[in-house]
């Protein structure tokens, strides 16, 4: 007789076993219709699990984050089953659920248009009023494969083939339709209320680009259609902030295929960026970090005796010359310690605080590359602190503060905080190990601030503290990273002598805080639509004649003002002010200052903003104050731009 304990704490007995769809049934009838699958002590099952001995048990809506993401999982499945009506011949490869949605990779013998997905979508929503029940069946692996193979399924027989292990195997059927998959999913196909198929991708088999090239099909699904429809919206203003599309528009940047996931940064899209590098140059050099440069390419061997070879050795490019192999440096952190091996140092020196703006490419597959945000060629903002045990913790606290202010001075001032442990495969001993981690929880528990513990998925040398941004849409953005590694400075012979005169293995904190340039740019342009703060803006004003008569005016403010390092520019063509005004405001330029007869006379200018707003006449002075101070005010939220 299995007694149940509910999410508030009581208990209900029950005389035989029961099916979590029994249980809700006996909570109410509202529940029992509700009821998407449930949760048997913390493990998410079928709605027609069967409760046969004492446990905690939950019943999953769609009001519960585990509710969405079985609607999402077993919208793959409809959508699936929809796409195999209409086009027979499609075999069905993988379904996971993603972010916000789900997406189904299909074998068939021309790529899926938009009228494709238009009558899929119709046909989802009749199998929907169909009300299918969802059941859940257990196969033999040969029974499996053999049930596949006369379905024509070669795709499901090579994934089960694959599958490791001798155990039985769980399907789902709905209908005329069925998958391999683990579950859960809704009890019936009737639980759909909201969904929308989004677009159509090219996708290798098993993101192999030597393999077919499959159809991959993207969807959403929610709980409700409000939620749908505000995901829409969503959707419609990311597409307005997509960063390929407005770095075209403002012409910051282009790809091309000759150079695949390498940016041509065009003059206004490197003026961005140097003004970034600049600044974490000043950050980085008043809080005591020594800038260095470090090879491109450096011996295979090193990399090698660093262990980056055997982990990342398909994500690093290579040369020959000279009969010696040579990588491309995927990441800094070897080469810095070989400078730090330059000179004995003394435990006076730590810790000794090593900043590289490093350029680095790796081998991102090509359908995996995106705009900035996933490029094969970029520059970090690294830096890498050699200290003491003693000094771990007081350390990365003073990285934190720096890491907060920076954040904020870009306009970020939601920041998110996981640990990452120790993976599976690693180095070092668990000992260690213990103290890296531990080392890092004091540190954040120190900020008083909450934080998230993602155990497995440190990297191989040592546990990590990730922050993450959120931007103006709610999307969360990893940047930052600080890592303890014991182990790469002991690997590669970095010592100091201790104050007992013995040697001894400094640790070494791996940090970055923009992470890179290339991918931190592209989140600012998304999070600000294309208009920079005043203090990034690669133009900050524009200088707009009426007549040709104020020209000479014009370029004399135009020098007067780079004279006192604003960027400035000037618009002296004949064209109306109005067309001028609107093709600089579509540029996002911070400023704009119209020059007629009159503020000739005056010796003044008629400032406008982006936003369109008519700031008046303001003296050459009065207007170098206002920039002025808008520039300093960084992307600080709570003070926020003047303009």
């Amino acid at each position: 007789m299995p007694q149940v304990t509910l999410p508030d704490g009581s208990q209900r007995d029950y005389e035989n076993p029961v099916t979590v769809t029994e249980i809700a049934e006996s909570i109410g009838a509202g529940l029992a219709k509700a009821a998407l699958a449930g949760r048997v002590d913390g493990i998410l099952v079928d709605t027609s699990y069967l409760v046969n001995a004492d446990a905690e048990v939950a019943i999953v809506t769609e009001r519960d984050e585990d509710g969405i993401e079985v609607i999402r999982h077993s919208c793959a499945h409809l959508m699936a089953q929809a796409v195999q009506r209409l086009f027979p011949k499609a075999q069905v490869t993988i379904g996971p659920v993603i972010e916000d949605g789900f997406f189904y990779d299909f074998a068939f013998e021309r790529p899926f248009t938009p009228e494709d997905l238009a009558e899929i979508e119709k046909t989802m929503g009749a199998i929907v009023k169909e009300n299918l029940e969802v059941k859940r069946s257990v196969l033999p692996r040969k029974e499996a494969i053999q049930l596949f193979k006369e379905m024509g399924e070669d795709y499901k027989v090579e994934i089960i083939e694959s599958i490791p292990g001798e155990e039985d195997l769980s399907f789902y059927r709905q209908g005329d339709f069925i998958d391999l998959c683990r579950g859960p999913h809704v009890p019936s196909t009737g639980k759909f209320k909201a969904f929308k198929l989004t677009n159509v991708a090219g996708a290798y088999w098993r993101g192999d680009s030597d393999n077919e090239m499959l159809q991959r099909v993207y969807g959403t699904a929610w709980g409700s259609k409000k939620d749908l429809n505000l995901y829409l919206q969503r959707l419609e203003e990311a597409e307005k902030r997509d960063h390929r599309k407005l770095g075209k528009q403002l012409d910051l940047f282009h790809f091309q295929e000759e150079a695949p996931g390498m940016a041509f940064w065009h003059p206004k899209g490197w003026q961005i960026y140097q003004v970034i590098q600049d600044y974490m140059q000043q950050v980085q050099n008043e809080n005591k970090y020594k800038e260095i440069n470090t090879p491109q390419l450096v011996d295979y061997s090193l990399w090698e005796k660093s262990g980056h070879a055997s982990k990342f050795a398909d994500e690093m490019f290579s040369v020959e010359s000279e009969n010696r192999m040579y990588a491309i440096k995927p990441m800094n952190c070897p080469c810095h310690i070989q400078i730090f091996n330059q000179g004995l140092k003394s435990y006076r020196d730590l810790p000794l605080r090593f900043a590289e703006f490093g350029s680095c490419h790796r081998y991102e597959p090509s359908g995996s590359m995106h705009g900035l945000m996933r490029v094969r060629s970029f520059v970090q903002d690294d830096g890498h602190i050699f200290c003491t045990e003693d000094q771990i913790q007081a350390e990365v606290a003073d990285f934190m503060e720096l890491l907060f202010s920076v954040y904020r001075d870009f306009g970020f001032d939601e920041v998110i905080l996981r640990l990452s442990t120790r993976p599976e495969k690693r180095v070092g001993s668990d000992e260690l190990w213990d103290k890296a981690e531990q080392s890092l929880k004091d540190a954040l528990n120190a900020t008083e601030l909450p934080w998230e513990l993602v155990p497995g998925e440190g990297a191989f040398y040592g546990p990590k503290i990730e922050y993450s941004l959120k931007d103006c849409m709610g999307r969360i953005q990893q940047c930052g990273t600080i890592q303890v590694d014991f182990f790469l400075p002991e690997r590669l012979g970095a010592q100091y002598v201790a104050e007992d005169s013995s040697r001894q293995t400094p640790v070494m904190l791996h940090r970055a805080i923009l992470g890179s340039f290339e991918r931190f740019i592209g989140v600012l342009i998304e999070h600000f639509a294309g208009a920079m703060p005043t203090w990034l803006a690669p133009e900050q004003a524009v200088i707009l004649n009426i007549t040709d008569k104020q020209s000479d005016y014009c370029q004399k403010l135009q020098e007067s003002l780079k004279n006192k390092g604003f960027r400035v520019v000037l618009d002296l063509r004949n064209e109306k002010i109005g067309f001028k005004i609107r093709e600089h405001t579509l540029q996002k330029v911070p400023y704009l200052l119209v020059v007629g007869d009159k503020e000739v006379e005056s010796n003044s200018v008629a400032v406008r903003t982006r936003r369109g707003e008519d700031l008046g006449s303001m003296t050459f002075d009065e207007f170098c104050t206002h920039l002025s101070q808008d520039i300093a005010r960084f992307g600080r939220s709570e003070n926020n731009q003047v303009n």
